[in-house]
């Protein structure tokens, strides 16, 4: 229970601050009001910022979806040599300390010329999100029983069929949960989107970084409690439909 409150008391304090009246960050709030809520809903500075990172997110995720189902379509029905290899390798930007993975991203798009780009981003992005997208897929193609499909073909479906109408609506629920999940993610990400934002570039959790490096206004305040009931949203909606279960699972 203690650990509990310890967890939750900064999340709370964050959450009643963005309700104070005046114009500074305070706890308690000397009051109740919306008025940082509707600054920040009339900002296009905050506007432009939560725009580019629901496009960056919204892209990252479904190419990574996209990407990952063939591949773990591949190595969940054959046997591939290197495979071992290659999943270690899409599970490398979990294990790479994100500052060091930032200095990586940040010469690699040096190196194509998008620093301080939109497509730059997208391409740093994907790579992070590689692991939470991979990793589901492949444990919601492992659950799900080839038998099945083989019993459709041997009945006269052609694999088009198959796959249509066996093999997708049975994985739907893992590839919905991995692309919300992948989006929650890089849509949150703020370490390696630092190092490669540019003058009329930024995300949300970058401006929210700056804001509070420089003013601390309690806009950030809502911003942030308005962030937090997204995610937790988004992760109620992948619990209800697989469970959380599903990104630490790893079966054979």
């Amino acid at each position: 229970m203690a650990i509990f409150i310890f967890i939750m008391a900064p999340i709370m304090i964050v959450v009643l601050a963005s309700f104070t009246p005046r114009g500074y960050l305070e706890f308690p709030p000397q009051g109740v009001s919306l008025r940082w809520y509707a600054e920040v809903l009339a900002s296009p500075i905050w506007l432009r910022a939560f725009g580019t990172s629901v496009a960056l997110a919204f892209i990252s995720a479904t190419v990574t979806t996209f990407v990952c189902f063939l591949a773990a379509l591949v190595t969940t029905r054959r046997k591939v040599p290197g495979q071992s290899l290659f999943e270690l390798l899409v599970q490398m930007p979990l294990l790479l300390p994100h500052a060091a993975l930032a200095m990586a991203m940040f010469s690699l798009v040096l190196l194509i010329g998008l620093r301080g780009t939109f497509p730059g981003l997208v391409v740093a992005h994907l790579i992070i999100v590689l692991p939470f997208v991979y990793r589901p897929i492949v444990n919601g193609l492992r659950q799900h029983d080839i038998s099945v499909e083989e019993a459709a073909m041997t009945l006269g479906a052609d694999p088009a069929t198959t796959f249509r109408k066996i093999t997708l609506p049975m994985i739907r629920p893992a590839l919905i949960s991995a692309f919300l999940f992948s989006f929650i993610v890089s849509f949150d990400e703020v370490t390696v989107s630092v190092f490669l934002i540019g003058v009329d570039l930024t995300t949300l959790p970058v401006k929210i970084l700056s804001d509070i490096q420089n003013s601390a206004s309690p806009a950030i305040a809502a911003v942030s409690t308005m962030l937090m009931c997204l995610t937790l949203a988004m992760v109620y909606v992948i619990n209800r439909l697989v469970g959380i279960r599903m990104f630490v699972e790893n079966r054979a």
